[in-house]
């Protein structure tokens, strides 16, 4: 299995843990303020702040569009959101936004197994911002711009893909995208 372990840093409040790709697997099978609020597993909206609340799950929406209009840009194919994959995307990145894992790719292999889905190959995408008014754009923009995460999001073969967001109450962002080509 490919995996980097340094961390890059895109602008000022960006963080992108490299970009994590599989090896294929023949035969793998896998079967201080009181108004803030943690957002839950299956909640939609976290209020950061009096003032700042993101919808997590149109920004789950807005990094998939944004993955698919990319890779239809490059002459690629696009991706099939899946609820297994976006389920075990958002359990990770819930996880990072809580404290209860690191921000890393910890844990890969078992989030893709989890999902239930037979597999060839699988690559993940994590990234967490704190102070933009969209943090999905500019999960986007860091992933671009970083050879690692690019070389997963235009993975001519990868066919389905899941987007996980969540926020803590300190206005950090976490997103995971996980994305698989499925026997």
């Amino acid at each position: 299995m490919f995996r980097q372990t340094a961390f890059g840093i895109a602008f000022s409040a960006l963080v992108l843990a490299s970009g994590l790709t599989s090896s294929p697997v023949p035969g793998h099978t896998t079967n201080e303020n009181s108004d803030h609020q943690p957002l839950s597993i299956g909640s939609s909206q976290v209020a950061l702040s009096p003032t700042t609340t993101f919808k997590t799950t149109a920004l789950e929406k807005s990094v998939f569009d944004q993955i698919n209009r990319y890779r239809v840009s490059k002459g690629l194919s696009k991706l099939t959101l899946n609820a297994n994959i976006t389920r075990q995307a958002r359990i990770h990145s819930q996880n990072m936004a809580n404290r209860k894992v690191s921000f890393s790719h910890k844990g890969f292999e078992k989030r893709v197994n989890s999902t239930s889905i037979r597999y060839k190959s699988a690559a993940e995408n994590v990234a967490f911002n704190q102070g933009y008014p969209d943090p999905a754009s500019q999960a986007m923009t860091g992933w671009i711009n970083s050879p690692g995460h690019l070389k997963n999001i235009k993975g001519k073969y990868y066919n389905l893909t899941g987007i996980g967001v969540a926020a803590n109450s300190e206005g950090e962002v976490y997103l995971t995208q996980i994305f698989i080509r499925n026997k």
